[in-house]
């Protein structure tokens, strides 16, 4: 199995969801770097399990040990690896499902590709607990980024049927700098119609997917190149690692094939340094950062463990079956991929710099 990216940064991640361990291993920081223990746990902490009643009832610690690459607290420029040890496993919640397909995940295309010999508990190591270790590495990003300038924000826009249009409104503004001390966040009525849809999924043994919405202020212009290593590309890659993304947009997105060229062009102008009105490209033009936000949005579906009877297949005896997941379970993910969100962005900004 790959579990490696590799550019200016590489990433390694491994481990699985009711191994020993998850963690990553981080190449490419340079030496000196002061790393900031309380702000990483932080951020760990906003993607950890167990934190509410709309989430798994999976309760980690996600303590973070890091094994190398860190002496008196400072990088040494050699690899960090980290680990997060498992504390609160069930296996035997996957006892009956073994050869039974769960629908929306990927027991099917492992067991084929695998040969059957993949560990199949709480998903293995296509376990979205595999993001911890992205996140680690995301905050040291975002520590280094944020002494050069650049903050990174993410916000989720909708859960199920219920969208923040207030706040995709307040974002197309052109001026973005004002956000860096008062980034808008959902208000508090669609805060608490989100939070009702998801106990309600829950109650019907059910779950819901969502929309977020990422943003990095301040980042310079040249960053990334044309065609393959287009800063959309590289960010691509990352974003699609992340588990449950099935949507991207960039700036205006979709909404684009219905705009005029006189819509979507964002206009310049100076204002102590060339700006534009608008920011339909999600601030890349030819894979290339020109100085405005990068924007992006990304759907994240329904997490697809739900305790609903749903028709399935019997792996080994081929033959049809019904299948009803019993566990711990995310009745929506949408709020725990808002942090990795914000990690896979601060490392391609990053990487490119």
């Amino acid at each position: 199995m790959s579990g490696i990216w590799k550019n200016n940064i590489g990433l390694s991640i491994f481990g699985e969801s009711h191994g020993a361990c998850v963690g990553i291993t981080m190449t490419g920081v340079e030496p000196g770097i002061e790393l900031d223990y309380e702000f990483i746990q932080s951020e760990l902490d906003r993607r950890k399990p167990g934190t509410s009643d709309m989430v798994t009832q999976r309760v980690e610690s996600d303590k973070f040990e890091i094994l190398s690459g860190v002496f008196n607290d400072k990088t040494t420029g050699a690899p960090i690896t980290m680990i997060i040890r498992n504390e609160n496993m069930i296996s035997r919640d996957y006892d009956g499902i073994k050869d039974r397909l769960r629908p929306g995940h990927a027991d099917f295309t492992a067991k084929v590709k695998y040969n059957d010999f993949h560990d199949y508990r709480g998903g293995g190591h296509f376990s979205g607990r595999l993001t911890a270790g992205i996140v680690f590495a995301g905050a040291i990003a975002k520590d280094i980024l944020l002494k050069k300038g650049i903050q990174i924000c993410a916000q989720i826009t909708s859960i199920g049927p219920i969208r923040d249009d207030e706040l995709s409104d307040i974002i197309t503004l052109s001026d973005f700098e004002n956000l860096k001390d008062s980034f808008p966040v959902v208000n508090d009525l669609k805060k608490g119609l989100m939070k009702k849809a998801i106990r309600d999924a829950k109650a019907e043994l059910d779950s819901l997917g969502g929309t977020i919405r990422c943003f990095a202020i301040g980042v310079p212009v040249g960053l990334g190149d044309p065609y393959f290593e287009s800063f959309e590309s590289i960010l691509s890659s990352l974003i699609f690692s992340v588990p449950a993304i099935k949507g991207l947009n960039f700036g205006s997105g979709l909404k684009l094939a219905t705009m005029k060229g006189s819509e979507a062009n964002d206009a310049y102008y100076i204002e102590d340094k060339i700006k534009t009105r608008t920011n339909h490209n999600g601030g890349i033009l030819g894979g290339i950062t020109n100085g405005m936000p990068i924007d992006f949005s990304v759907v994240v579906k329904p997490t697809p463990s739900i305790s609903k009877k749903q028709e399935s297949v019997n792996f080994e005896s081929m033959t049809s079956t019904e299948l009803q997941v019993v566990g711990r379970h995310d009745p929506c993910i949408v709020q725990r991929v808002v942090p990795v969100l914000e990690s896979v962005l601060a490392l391609t900004i990053l990487d490119r710099m």
